[in-house]
């Protein structure tokens, strides 16, 4: 694990391409957070499929619980990728709000394809870490040389362990910490 304690918190837990455990790891750790009086915004992973069988992927406010769906039926016979880039720019907005809220720690779903190439949610997150928000993604082994080119490497990198974690977290000022010392 890198630490740069001096720059803006950021840090992805990596994890191989394959492996889908990250996602239920962060949607753990953030309610795990929250019940310790954390404030908590942003958004989640969730993989499922649907009652007529088709796979789907969704992004659940961590919040309110409100899903949006980022996947698009492409068929059977399809190989793109099928994020919907369009429901990514919907719940943008709960990345929008967890920066007006100057929150503790902002979850942001994946660095993925769509951020490697500038979209998705590449915006919200250097706009979260102008602000001095700490934030945390998820990010593919594929995708690490973008993440590190997209944080200027000035993000860490953790291990996909609640311990890693944790201790990641336990370096971070909370906001309400700061505004008490305000």
């Amino acid at each position: 694990m890198t630490t740069h304690p001096q720059a803006v918190r950021m840090a992805a837990i990596l994890h191989a391409d394959d492996h889908c455990g990250a996602d239920a790891l962060l949607a753990a750790f953030a309610q795990s957070l929250q019940q310790c009086g954390w404030r908590i915004g942003g958004v989640v992973h969730e993989r499922r499929t649907d009652a007529q069988g088709r796979k789907g992927m969704y992004l659940r406010n961590v919040n309110t619980g409100h899903e949006f769906c980022i996947s698009q039926d492409l068929g059977p016979q399809s190989q793109a990728c099928c994020v919907d880039p369009a429901g990514v720019a919907r719940a943008s907005a709960v990345l929008r709000q967890a920066l007006h809220d100057r929150v503790d720690l902002a979850l942001v779903n994946r660095f993925g394809a769509l951020e490697a190439q500038g979209g998705g949610f590449a915006a919200e997150m250097l706009a979260l870490a102008e602000a001095g928000i700490p934030f945390l993604t998820v990010v593919a082994d594929k995708h690490l040389a973008a993440w590190r080119h997209f944080t200027g490497g000035m993000a860490d990198t953790l291990a996909p362990h609640l311990p890693a974690l944790c201790d990641w977290s336990a370096s971070l000022p909370r906001q309400a910490v700061r505004e008490a010392q305000a």
